[in-house]
Formats: C-alpha cells, structure tokens, sequence
C-alpha cells in the first residue's frame, strides 16, 4: 500500500499578487475607517477632544513598535507567517471596535490594530514586490505606494456614509471588515513563499532600523518629503472632522469622511498614474504638489471656505501619493532581496512618525492655542518640510 504525497494547495501567482494587494489595502481601508467615528464617540461618551488626537495617533505608535521589533523578520522567516500572524491580530482589533463600550477601548484597539498593521506593512511591501509578474516588477512598488493612501481614504468616506445613513455605523463597519480581514488571512495563507528562510530570526527582534549602505543617500533625502506629505495626510485624517465642525460648523458624518476621502483618494490614483515616470520626476513633482495643496488648504481654512479645502486636499494628496511612490521605486532597487523588509520597514517608521507625532502635538496645542491658530502652524511645518524636501531632491539631481 503505497501513500500519496499532497502537495499544499497554493493560489497562482497572478491570485496570489491581487489577493496581496487588495489585503493591503484592507489594513489601511480599517486604519481610515475610524476617522467620522471618533467625533460620533465624542458626542456619545462625552471626553475631551483632544483625546480624539490621541485615539488617532495610538494606531501609529503601535505600528511603528511593531516595525520597530518584527519589520525584518519576514527576511528570516519567510513572508507568508509573518502575513498570517498581523492578519490574525487585524481580525482580533476589528472585533475590539465592535465591542467597544467606551473611547478607553477604542485607543487600545487602535494599538492592537497599529500592531497588526506595523508587522505587515514591510512583509507585504515586500512579497508585492516579489509576486509582481516577472515583465512588470515596478508594478509592485506601484500598488504598495496606492494600496495605503487609497485604503485609508475609502476606510474614511465609507464610515462617513455609515454614520450619516445608519444608525450602527461601528457594527456594520468593523463587522465587515472582520469578514475582509478573515479572507486576506486565507489568502495569504494560501499564498506561495517568496522569500528563503534565513538564519537571525530571534536577533532580528531587537528593536532597529536597517537601511542597506547602498540605500542610505536616497533614504535621508526622501526624509523631509515624507515629513511633509505625511503630515498632510494626517491634517486629513486626524483633524478633519475638528475642523469641519468648529471652524466651518457643519456637523455630518458623510461630510467628514468625504472630506478625509479626497486627499488619500488622490493620493492612490497619482502614485498608480505617475508609476511610469523616473522616481526623482515623480518625488519632485508630488513635493511641490503637497507643497501647493497645503497653501491651497491653508487659504481656504482662512477664508472659511471648504471647496477651497477639497481642492487643495485633492492637489496636495496627489503630491502625497507621487512621493511616497517614487520613494519606495528609488529606494528599493538598493537593496537584496534579504535586506528588503528591513529598509521598508525604515521607509515606514518615517513615515508614521511624521503621521502620528504631530498629530498629536497638534491636539495638545489646541486649547492653550485655539483650533485655528494651530492648524495654521501645522500647516507651516509641512510648507517647510516640503520645501526642504524639494530642495534635497534637487541636489541629488544635479549630484547624479
């Protein structure tokens, strides 16, 4: 009697580099949705707002622990466990959110969820740029530039219409994102393995950041381009709706999340768009975009004009889409396919410190400041990080 060996069942690569994608894009989708709830949370349980800013940036200090700590184990271990394991933790923050009873355990889901989505993001920037098909690598650099920024604005103005048509906007929100993170933990479960299994797993879990010797140029010059269109972004999605409903006093979930919506919305569509252009012709043109739409954003909050605040929301996302694209396309030929999760992972820490950090500063600064006066100094910081962003781009350019 003779028995068969059974081969685990895999997806096709071309299932596995869509079903990838689309789980990425998953993690931002549920990292945005939180943005029109966290004014209805305020008004329903009733603390202070400057906790808001706090339940925002909670989801980025846990990411960025989580890449601190697991950002290359995936170049150790192989990307397909370490996928299944963030995904498994994503599923168990969407069920904190649909059981929430109050603000304290929102903020420890966004933990749980900054978490989830830290020991991912450099895994499956990675297996993208890996499963990419063999004619069009530059493909996966493409979709792990648009995945986050279109996730994160979709999460947002889809939350937006829950809140304005429904009356359980947070079940029916993180309800259905539990069901879309269970399919992306299968599908990653079912995906082949891209990267080799390699010594220094357990050392890799000290906390630090790997850029390559070859990287280290490109990676300090996209610094302050990061700087800058992260802090747009988080301008969006963590004082959106403050501004929305105590500087143009309107109050309307659906307001909110489409306001949230335009600039990563942007984003994605720029990133994809401009993937056929050099890196350095797409850093620069999507820098001096978010240095224009924060001009636009700041002229229209002057004015109380909220088109104005669109307009520039849709320029200066585009510039935040084209940035960060380009950075990841001209940092990560620089490295071996060992060293790849590692420098990702480093892209992303300074990505999400100039996301959470001054979001937070910002929320400290409201009440001895007032809402306007601060956000007209965050928006000088981004108009100074993307001028210093330009500027160093600029002498790589007459450097190369």
């Amino acid at each position: 009697m003779t028995t068969a060996l059974v081969r685990p069942v895999t997806l096709p690569a071309g299932a596995a580099f869509a079903g990838a994608g689309l789980a990425f894009a998953s993690l931002y989708l549920a990292a945005g949705a939180p943005t029109p709830l966290l004014v209805l949370f305020e008004r329903e349980w009733g603390f202070a707002p400057w906790v808001l800013t706090v339940a925002f940036a909670a989801y980025a200090f846990g990411l960025l622990a989580a890449l601190l700590v697991v950002g290359s184990l995936s170049d150790h271990v192989g990307r397909r466990p370490v996928l299944v394991g963030a995904l498994s933790v994503e599923v168990a923050a969407m069920l904190m959110f649909v059981f929430a009873p109050n603000i304290g355990w929102v903020i420890a889901a966004r933990v749980v969820q900054g978490i989830a989505t830290g020991a991912a993001s450099s895994a499956f920037t990675a297996a993208l740029v890996e499963l990419a098909p063999p004619h069009r690598k530059r493909l996966g650099t493409i979709v792990a530039g648009a995945a986050p920024a279109g996730g994160l604005g979709l999460g947002a103005l889809l939350t937006g219409a829950a809140v304005q048509f429904t009356h359980s906007a947070n079940l029916i929100v993180f309800g259905a994102l539990t069901v879309i993170m269970v399919f992306g933990t299968l599908t990653a479960a079912f995906s082949g393995e891209t990267a080799t299994r390699r010594a220094g797993a357990l050392d890799s879990l000290k906390p630090r950041v790997t850029v390559p010797r070859a990287a280290r140029r490109e990676f300090g010059a996209a610094i302050p381009v990061h700087l800058a269109s992260w802090m747009f972004a988080g301008l969006f999605m963590g004082l959106a709706p403050t501004i929305v409903r105590d500087i143009f006093h309107l109050d309307s979930g659906l307001l909110n999340g489409a306001t949230a919506f335009l600039p990563p919305a942007s984003a994605a569509i720029a990133g994809y768009v401009l993937g056929r252009l050099h890196p350095r012709r797409t850093i620069l043109l999507g820098g001096a975009a978010v240095l224009l739409g924060a001009a636009v954003v700041l002229t229209g909050i002057l004015a109380v004009l909220l088109p104005l605040v669109w307009v520039g929301g849709i320029i200066g996302g585009a510039g935040f889409g084209a940035t960060f694209s380009g950075a990841l396309r001209a940092v990560g030929p620089l490295a071996e396919t060992h060293q790849r999760a590692g420098l990702f992972a480093a892209v992303f820490l300074v990505a999400y410190l100039s996301f959470g950090i001054p979001a937070i500063v910002a929320g400290q600064l409201v009440a001895p400041l007032g809402l306007l006066t601060t956000v007209v100094l965050y928006g000088t910081v981004i108009l100074a990080a993307a001028g210093a962003g330009l500027l160093s781009q600029w002498r790589l350019t007459r450097t190369a």
